[in-house]
């Protein structure tokens, strides 16, 4: 099989065109992860017990965080509530919070984390990257816009889990990492499992 990242958005979609093998994509460009929104959901699951009727917090980089608009379709289809925190710059495409509407996701947006946090069950971080901005000044004024510290947490569920797809780059505070609702590493381990599934029934070892 082909096992495929790469910066263009389309770019595994085309692969499959052509390739003799079956292609995984593994991210293209800022368009989708779906590995990544397999692994998200089944932490998800793992994590509160349950996928549906959930409120989920997307925190940052919303725009071209390919994560988030892989996970966001997936949780369409769980009844879940989605709330959107970003800076306006970062929103969610247009396009895509049309989409999600059409399939009966409810979706608001927000410039403030602790306007939703009190509600959150799934608190779903991601990075600003610095390679997604042609102006660096751009960058430098919306990459430390939110940061999730222990203090901030306080207003949060005792059962709710904290998310992010890696690597992080200061927007969790390392001394959040001790907190059980820390999920962020016990998702990158479930990633290895849901992977090596994904792998064993793409061969027909499953």
């Amino acid at each position: 099989m082909i096992v495929i990242r790469h910066p263009e958005v389309g770019s595994a979609a085309i692969a499959a065109l052509y390739a003799r093998k079956p292609v995984i994509n593994a991210g293209d460009g800022i368009g989708e992860h779906p590995t990544q929104a397999l692994l998200d959901l089944f932490t998800i699951r793992e994590e509160l017990g349950r996928m549906e009727g959930l409120t989920v917090t997307m925190l940052g980089d919303l725009k071209y965080g390919r994560t988030v608009h892989s996970l966001s379709r997936l949780l369409s289809m769980c009844q879940t509530k989605l709330h959107c925190v970003s800076p306006d710059i970062l929103r969610l495409p247009p396009e895509l919070a049309a989409e999600l509407k059409i399939r009966g996701m409810s979706i608001q947006e927000h410039s403030q984390l602790e306007e939703v946090l009190p509600e959150t069950d799934v608190l779903y971080v991601t990075r600003v990257k610095k390679e997604r901005f042609e102006d660096q000044a751009v960058y430098e004024s919306v990459k430390g816009m939110f940061v999730v510290t222990p203090e901030i947490l306080k207003q949060a569920k005792d059962q709710m889990i904290v998310m992010h797809p890696l690597p992080r780059v200061g927007e969790i505070s390392m001394d959040l990492d001790a907190d059980p609702r820390a999920a962020y590493f016990r998702q990158m381990e479930y990633g290895l499992y849901i992977r090596m599934a994904l792998l064993a029934m793409v061969l027909g070892k499953a």
